[in-house]
């Protein structure tokens, strides 16, 4: 009997000891834009991060100014006119998986999930539902995801001269790999 106390006590110890949070600090961002005039691509790895696993929320933060572009006028026009990164540095999400319903992100495997929060940029914040991939390892969760959102939504004005360069829908492509935040 005592054995079987001793071997409850370690479990619980074992599984008190799961890390409850994941971090990144190097996730990925991109956006692509497509019309027939032109394409517009741009990439993000610094994009930081934090999961709970107990209560399945996330948040995810990136400077504006760490996009990249192909056309260095490109990186130029987007920080200067279009989401005015020096009044708006940073964008983010705040969001919690709500489908399917009891997800355990605290167990191996592959999950199909819907996550709904609020994404803030350009000083606006408005409601966002997207459907992503979380993949739980025994040391790392990885999530992607990818959405379109609309300029216009976070009140990005396009100006009449380029207006027909730049999709009124833009595809977002979020990647992130997160390590457990050692207690």
């Amino acid at each position: 009997m005592r054995k079987l106390h001793v071997l409850i006590a370690l479990c619980m110890i074992s599984v008190a000891a799961l890390p409850q949070k994941y971090m990144t600090k190097n996730g990925f961002i991109g956006f692509y834009s497509h019309t027939p005039v032109e394409d517009i691509k741009a990439d993000n790895n610094q994009v930081a991060g934090i999961i709970d696993v107990a209560t399945n929320e996330f948040v995810f933060q990136v400077l504006m100014k760490s996009f990249h572009f192909d056309k260095s006028l490109m990186e130029e026009h987007f920080n200067e006119n279009y989401v005015e990164s020096e009044k708006f540095p940073k964008a983010s999400f705040k969001g919690t998986i709500t489908e399917p319903a009891g997800t355990d992100l605290k167990k191996e495997g592959s999950y199909e999930v819907t996550v709904t929060g609020e994404m803030t940029m350009h000083g606006v914040t408005k409601a966002l539902s997207a459907k992503g991939t979380i993949v739980v390892l025994a040391d790392a969760i990885k999530a992607s995801s990818k959405f379109v959102i609309s300029p216009e939504d976070y009140d990005i004005s396009i100006p009449g001269v380029v207006r027909e360069k730049i999709a009124k829908e833009v595809e977002v492509t979020v990647d992130m790999s997160y390590s457990a935040i050692e207690k």
